[in-house]
């Protein structure tokens, strides 16, 4: 029976004396290392799929940081040299599109990216009001650089799971991310 409130919560996984004390002797015999307390919050947070994401999110930063750290770059900036090594001279409004991002936030990442040398823009010829981006050589060789560090940041954020539950885990993010894109577009 799920909890509704952080009292059901606290009533739930709270022991009797007994069980207290059968549980001290058995955790001090085994000497198991240091738990938390109980944390209502925590537990109210942790049945928030909102929350989960962003704390995976949050995570995969940091192992991808961890495995790239010679380089000063974000996974968001090694996604749009990514789009831009196979989709060469975009204009921002189709980067913002393969990659969700709105135009304030486009425009920022291909500044730092063109202060870095990664990427080079120039006025589109065809429609002078809008840019069009190109990775460099620079950009290029960092990705190529990059590929084994990032690959390997993408395994290691999902390798807690099962070869199955990898697969299964995968195909359902895609699943929810295909649906509330559909959603959003009113399809």
């Amino acid at each position: 029976m799920p909890a509704d409130t952080i009292s059901d919560l606290e009533t739930m996984t709270k022991r009797s004396p007994a069980q207290k004390k059968t549980a001290d002797s058995a955790e001090a015999a085994a000497m198991p290392p240091v738990r938390e307390p109980f944390n209502p919050l925590r537990q109210v947070m942790w049945r928030r799929p909102g929350f989960l994401i962003r704390r995976l999110t949050q995570i995969g930063q940091a192992i991808f940081f961890d495995l790239c750290k010679s380089e000063s770059i974000t996974p968001l900036q090694v996604g749009m040299l990514t789009a831009l090594s196979m989709n060469p001279w975009l204009d921002q409004k189709a980067i913002g599109r393969e990659l969700s991002l709105d135009r304030t936030t486009t425009a920022e990442v291909l500044k730092r990216l063109g202060d870095k040398g990664l990427v080079e823009t120039r006025v589109n010829p065809d429609d002078r009001r809008s840019r069009l981006s190109v990775i460099t050589t620079d950009g290029l060789n960092l990705i190529n650089d990059l590929q084994e560090s990032i690959h390997r940041s993408q395994e290691l954020l999902i390798e807690p799971l099962s070869p199955e539950d990898r697969d299964v885990f995968m195909r359902l993010l895609a699943q929810l991310v295909d649906a509330h894109e559909k959603k959003e577009k009113g399809i």
